[in-house]
């Protein structure tokens, strides 16, 4: 089966905290009940992201689900079974260059989307920059290899991202997931038979001075401040410990039933800051046959852990580094009964 996905790379205004306050209830150092651990309620930066559209035209964004509502600044899920092949239509409507690179799936030179020298050249090349308005067709295939392995269950999690300049990229907001599902255990979209309820987690450290769009959303604070670009503190003040985009709670709440089999898809973001402990708290998972509480991520890493939740309540789901869980790298998960 050929699956056909028509993505854009289209740019916004993306609100870390878009309910305004600090949703965890977490204290902080120095701010108040409902104060931003910054003292700022809303933390809104341009930024570029992947959307889905309904059509080649380009001219409808895909409504998302509401079982995907907390994907937040990911790009659209991509699905598919081990034996089918992935076709992505691309649009790039941003002012940037950018290009869709996947992890995990398969692709000759000219579906990379990758830009290094590799001996190509010409039309190979096309997929290595996207230039703005620009519309590329990505095929990826997806051989045993890119499905689970023996000690995986019925599915696993790779990620897709611009690699352009990948650090800066992927900062401006440029990632999503992809989930292979073994063959034979797929529902005709994609979703693994032996799965109720599937999570997808980006614990993303989104390094502001690092973006494209820099000058528009830290310049003018740093001149406003009579501060250096190469301030670490300018740094320090634009880093945003997020889940899926998201700080201090304002992740939408993930919700699930007691005894459901819940899937979770963990995924980490490039920044040397990004070395994660997700926790959750009130249930345990279990990962490559081992039962835990708290999963290891390395830069850019991927992990799939299951869980069958048996405490029913409202849960801390975050990182347990110390300056992330501070900065606002907090959720929460609900058990119904």
């Amino acid at each position: 089966m050929t699956r056909t996905y028509f993505i854009g790379a289209d740019e916004v205004d993306w609100d870390y905290t878009p309910q305004g306050r600090n949703l965890a209830g977490i204290p902080h150092p120095e701010a108040g009940e409902n104060e931003s651990a910054s003292g700022i309620n809303h933390r809104i930066y341009h930024k570029a992201i992947y959307r889905e559209y309904t059509d080649a035209t380009f001219k409808t964004v895909k409504v998302r689900p509401q079982q995907w509502s907390h994907l937040g600044i990911l790009g659209p899920l991509i699905r598919a079974e081990v034996g089918d092949s992935i076709r992505v239509v691309f649009r790039n409507n941003t002012h940037l260059t950018v290009t869709m690179h996947p992890h995990g799936v398969q692709y000759t030179k000219d579906s990379e989307g990758a830009t290094y020298n590799d001996g190509t050249s010409g039309t190979v090349k096309a997929d290595d920059a996207i230039h703005r308005g620009g519309t590329y067709t990505y095929i990826w295939t997806v051989p045993e290899r890119s499905g689970p392995g023996p000690m995986d269950g019925s599915s696993v999690l790779w990620m897709y991202h611009s690699h352009f300049v990948e650090s800066t990229d992927i900062n401006t907001g440029l990632i999503g997931p992809i989930i292979v599902t073994r063959k034979g255990s797929a529902r005709p979209d994609g979703s693994p038979k032996d799965v109720d309820r599937e999570f997808i987690t980006d614990f993303a450290v989104f390094d502001e001075t690092d973006s494209w769009f820099f000058e528009g959303n830290v310049g003018k604070q740093a001149r406003i401040a009579r501060m250096k670009t190469t301030d670490p503190l300018l740094r320090d003040q634009n880093l945003l410990y997020s889940l899926n985009g998201y700080i201090e709670g304002n992740l939408p709440m993930l919700t699930m039933r007691k005894g459901e089999r819940v899937r979770w898809y963990l995924l980490s973001n490039s920044n040397e800051d990004d070395v994660h402990m997700a926790h959750w708290h009130g249930n345990t998972v279990t990962w490559n046959n081992m039962r835990m509480d708290t999963l290891f991520l390395g830069p850019m890493a991927m992990a799939t852990a299951d869980m069958i939740p048996d405490g029913e309540g409202v849960w801390l789901f975050h990182c347990h580094v110390n300056d992330h869980y501070s900065g606002g790298m907090v959720a929460r998960y609900q058990v119904l009964p």
